[in-house]
């Protein structure tokens, strides 16, 4: 585990976040886990932890929250929302840190939109799997096949 240097913290970064609309409860959070035992994303990405990331945030660990890759991850499904017992409304506060890490130059704008279109593009190659899987055919495993590889070529 990585040494946390108290002189590296910035304890104005919580206030900074819950001061946004959305993430007024974010202090709230008592690490219950429910958030990350019900996310699709930490179940499939063993360091995607939203507990983590409210408590770096917590911390004052500015510069490595609003740098990581990882406040990218969140695919925004609500999931944690919706389940968390102190309305901490993590999908709103991962939206805040996101736009600060595009205003304090951490990030470019662009990944924002271009992170956006991979969720879109996750959601509509999701429908289509279940629809092949409910309804298989050579016809439509083909297209979803050639939609797939377009969209990925999209992507790049």
């Amino acid at each position: 585990m990585e040494e946390i240097k108290t002189k590296d913290l910035d304890p104005q970064f919580k206030y900074e976040i819950a001061s946004k609309p959305g993430a007024e409860n974010f202090k709230r959070c008592f690490t219950c886990g429910t958030c990350t035992a019900s996310c699709p994303v930490a179940e499939v990405k063993e360091e995607y932890d939203p507990r983590k990331i409210i408590r770096m945030s917590i911390l004052g660990m500015r510069e490595e929250v609003l740098s990581s890759d990882i406040i990218w991850m969140c695919s925004q499904c609500y999931t944690c929302y919706a389940r968390c017992p102190q309305n901490v409304k993590f999908t709103d506060v991962m939206e805040v840190i996101r736009e600060m890490a595009i205003e304090e130059g951490y990030v470019p704008r662009e990944r924002k939109q271009k992170v956006e279109e991979v969720d879109k593009f996750v959601q509509d190659l999701r429908c289509n799997i279940v629809e092949y899987v409910l309804n298989p055919t050579e016809e439509k495993g083909e297209e979803l096949k050639n939609k797939m590889i377009e969209k990925l070529n999209f992507l790049k």
